[in-house]
């Protein structure tokens, strides 16, 4: 099956299951429609739930086209840098473009530039947290669908790598947020109130990430 979007032909990802009791669709980064249903449910009903969702369809695959995009550039501290190879040792930012060695190793290159400016930040964030805190360990990732992971009983933040690529208020604000969760570890208004508190623009930077 195949579905119309955006002008494209999309193909239509079918897995149904014995205990499934609703139907779910997701657009994947290879631009495919994936539906996960009933066993008893019908491909005629299921072309009729995508006909249904159609905008839904298409502002998933909409997303999806733009994280490839972004893919495609070098994306530094939320700025756009045009790749530049050339004959040096060291990696130099210039003001449009990133100039790299050879065979360079970019990805070890932004993970080593991470390590530093991750632990600075979070040294920041929490020598002038509003509440009292464990000191945490900081572990740097990549994840998928997450920004940032605090651990309560290890002590432990997690951060996404992919925050080196976004501006650093991306950074702050979910550093805030997982320090925050020392003292709520839910996410009810008492924990955003703390957020509030050390972050006070953090809605602007929610709504910002959101299209990330």
């Amino acid at each position: 099956m195949d579905f119309l979007v955006d002008g494209k032909r999309l193909e239509v990802v079918i897995t149904k299951k014995n205990g499934n009791k609703n139907t779910y669709l997701r657009v994947k980064d290879d631009l495919k429609i994936y539906v996960t249903t009933s066993s008893f449910v019908s491909d005629k009903k299921i072309r009729n739930i995508l006909i249904e969702n159609e905008k839904a369809i298409f502002n998933m695959y909409q997303k999806q086209v733009y994280k490839q995009e972004l893919k495609k550039d070098f994306y530094y501290l939320g700025k756009k840098y045009d790749l530049v190879r050339i004959n040096l040792k060291k990696v130099t930012l210039g003001e449009n473009k990133i100039f790299i060695p050879e065979h360079f190793d970019l990805e070890k290159w932004l993970k080593k530039q991470a390590s530093e400016l991750f632990l600075e930040r979070l040294n920041y964030w929490y020598h002038r947290f509003s509440r009292e805190i464990p000191y945490p360990s900081l572990t740097i990732r990549q994840m998928t669908s997450r920004w940032g992971v605090c651990n309560f009983k290890l002590k432990r933040v997690t951060l996404n790598l992919e925050l080196i690529k976004k501006d650093i208020s991306c950074l702050d604000y979910v550093i805030v947020h997982e320090l925050s969760h020392f003292i709520e570890m839910n996410h009810s208004n008492r924990f955003w109130n703390v957020v509030e508190e050390n972050y006070p623009n953090y809605r602007e930077i929610r709504k910002m990430m959101k299209d990330y």
